[in-house]
């Protein structure tokens, strides 16, 4: 985004001859498009893009969560993690105890 932003600015500044940009090249004026297109071809061959949307849908829908909870007068509590207390009350025991 921010090359395009970038090769916007340059193009507007070479289009109303502002400034050092009006004797620069063309060629120079158009490169942030030229590195917009490369950029965006990357991420989305390497799922940086999908990723991306994954993880913004997956914040969104944890937020949601926690405002239902809320809403419903409950407390957002994680899931435990490792042994149940059952599970913890009964170590040691053998089979016939």
């Amino acid at each position: 985004m921010a090359f395009l932003i970038l090769g916007l600015l340059l193009l507007a500044m070479k289009a109303t001859e502002f400034g050092p940009v009006a004797g620069w090249s063309w060629f120079v004026v158009l490169a942030p498009f030229g590195l917009a297109v490369l950029w965006w071809a990357f991420a989305d061959s390497t799922g940086l893009t999908q990723r991306r949307a994954i993880d913004k849908m997956e914040r969104r829908k944890e937020e949601r969560r926690k405002r239902d909870m809320e809403a419903l007068g409950m407390t957002h509590r994680p899931a435990p993690r490792g042994r149940s207390s059952k599970a913890a009350g009964s170590e040691g025991r053998g089979p016939g105890a």
